[in-house]
């Protein structure tokens, strides 16, 4: 494994026009490559646009001809795989001999009546290397893409280490983010819409957790960049920044190396050295000596002192939060991801 010069991008698209979008994803891959990074990592759904909650909400229009003609819109642009975009991407990796992950609305040309978020990761050969599709879309993204297969759950071997990731909320899957660690992955890719503040504790702790560099490029759009014959521009009214990025680049100790970027495009660099791997999972190894597979156990903790603690627990607030996540439920995928615990042996 090597050290490499690594590019998380925060860029606005060319909204709903992926042959434009392409083309300014070519003109950043030049100035990234020319700057010597070897790896270059685009948000969410970049081509042709993250479906904002601010007018994709309006989709769940049951006969609304502004949704139906909004959709249309996204499924024309979106990237067929394999297709010409597709390749365009390889061929843009290969001209500048790097490693490109990049967000996509894909869509299959054999079944092209549903749509999908995926991240495509083509190699300095040009060849597509990796394709993963969200497992559950989020929230409004239900009216926009299918759910996922179980494809591009395992880490891919790179000159620089392995490497694998997942999109947005799906981070917040458990076995999901086990199954990286399970595959080795030692360069972890986060790609996201979520502009909260409470993203940058995700991306804390998914380092943290898995002992790897974690690269989190976001999408960033303003309500400007939408044409005006967009059929849902009326939604935009009274909005400016509609995703204001917060883009990182994490150490596997969970310190930011670069970012976290808001309410502009830029390109964030950082230099990620294999031997910090080591360095760190020392004292923790999600998937090694960190990990029980014969077995599972749970303990504490208390620190420090004698006390009890108190709080009312209102279940109304479970219904509240779990509408949007809930990790064995609607947001699981039994038919994909699997847990067994065994009982420890009896003493």
């Amino acid at each position: 494994m090597e050290p490499i010069k690594v590019a998380c991008v925060q860029a606005e698209p060319v909204v709903f026009d992926r042959d434009a979008t392409l083309d300014k994803l070519a003109a950043v891959a030049a100035e990234a490559a020319g700057e010597g990074a070897g790896l270059l990592v685009f948000p969410e759904a970049f081509i042709p646009a993250y479906p904002s909650s601010t007018w994709a909400k309006a989709l769940a229009g049951w006969a609304d001809p502004r949704a139906k003609a909004a959709f249309a819109l996204l499924a024309r642009e979106s990237v067929a795989v394999p297709g010409p975009a597709a390749d365009r991407l390889g061929e843009i990796a290969r001209e500048h001999q790097v490693w490109l992950v990049t967000g996509v609305t894909e869509s299959d040309p054999a079944r092209p009546g549903t749509l999908y978020n995926s991240l495509l990761y083509h190699g300095p050969d040009g060849r597509l290397a990796l394709r993963h599709r969200k497992l559950v879309p989020t929230n409004h993204e239900r009216l926009v893409w299918g759910p996922g297969d179980g494809g591009g759950l395992r880490a891919i071997d790179t000159e620089f280490g392995r490497m694998g990731g997942l999109i947005c909320w799906e981070n917040y899957m458990p076995l999901a983010r086990f199954s990286l660690y399970e595959s080795g992955v030692e360069v972890y890719v986060a790609s996201t819409a979520d502009d909260a503040d409470e993203w940058q504790s995700t991306v804390v702790h998914i380092a943290r957790e898995s002992r790897a560099f974690v690269i989190s490029p976001s999408h960033f759009q303003r309500a400007s960049a939408y044409p005006e014959d967009f059929p849902l521009r009326a939604e935009l009214d009274g909005h400016e920044v509609i995703g204001r990025g917060g883009s990182a680049i994490l150490g596997p100790d969970g310190a930011y190396l670069a970012g976290p970027l808001y309410d502009e495009e830029g390109i964030l660099y950082a230099e990620l050295d294999p031997a910090r791997l080591h360095e760190e999972r020392q004292r923790f190894d999600p998937a090694g000596h960190y990990h029980r597979p014969d077995g599972a156990y749970l303990a504490g903790p208390l620190y420090d002192e004698e006390g009890i603690l108190y709080a009312e627990l209102d279940p109304a607030r479970l219904h509240e939060e779990r509408q949007r996540f809930d990790p064995a439920g609607h947001y699981h995928r039994p038919d994909i991801l699997r847990l067994e615990v065994s009982p420890l042996a009896d003493d």
